[in-house]
């Protein structure tokens, strides 16, 4: 009796399913290391033992391998960051640090997707790329910073604004972590919470840039 997962015999085809699971993990791992342009099919097909035609029939080629890769790595991502911020009755310094947590935390588990989504991504997958993604995200901390300046008096307009310069921060962090790992991500984590929480709650009601208009 053969051991389990152990490789299959040559007279032992991989179902349909099996297949696909097969070539999207083989070409994840090529579009981390080379991007989109840099893949080729025929280096797909090589690295997982197939002929050509088999991507093909799959998925119709490269493009329709990358929107499979990508749109699981969205939805991945997404879905860990929107889990950390269900909870309403949390504080919503809270709700952040676990956001940030749970961004750095998708980076630390799933280098190579997140290599591949910080990548330029081909004009015709324009839908589901990482920018999107980071859209998404800042709509929600939008929400909480809306809430919370309103309630201390502040214009809830400039909510949007806040979310986009957070939402940037720990994306940026987060890519500059990929490639150091130092310090912990709940060290990161803690520092960015740092810099943003207290940057905020020491708003002025109407900033003003200093010696601007001035003689």
């Amino acid at each position: 009796m053969a051991e389990k997962g152990a490789p299959r015999g040559r007279s032992t085809r991989m179902s349909g399913k099996e297949r696909r699971e097969q070539l999207v993990a083989v070409s994840r791992r090529l579009f981390a290391e080379k991007g989109f342009d840099m893949t080729t099919v025929e280096e797909i097909a090589s690295r997982a033992k197939v002929s050509k035609p088999i991507v093909y029939e799959h998925f119709g080629g490269k493009e329709g391998l990358y929107a499979v890769v990508v749109d699981r790595e969205v939805s991945t991502l997404l879905s860990d960051l929107e889990s950390s911020l269900q909870d309403q009755r949390a504080h919503p310094r809270v709700l952040m640090e676990q956001a940030a947590l749970s961004f750095l935390s998708y980076i630390d588990e799933n280098e190579d997707g997140f290599r591949i989504l910080v990548r330029d991504s081909p004009v015709s997958h324009a839908v589901g790329t990482f920018s999107s993604l980071l859209t998404d995200v800042a709509g929600r901390v939008e929400e909480i910073l809306a809430a919370q300046l309103s309630m201390h008096g502040y214009p809830s307009r400039d909510a949007a604004l806040y979310a986009q310069m957070l939402v940037g921060m720990v994306a940026y962090t987060g890519q500059w972590w990929l490639e150091t790992r130092r310090p912990s991500k709940e060290v990161v984590a803690a520092r960015m919470m740092n810099l943003s929480w207290f940057g905020l709650s020491a708003l002025q009601k109407k900033p003003a840039l200093r010696g601007v208009g001035r003689d």
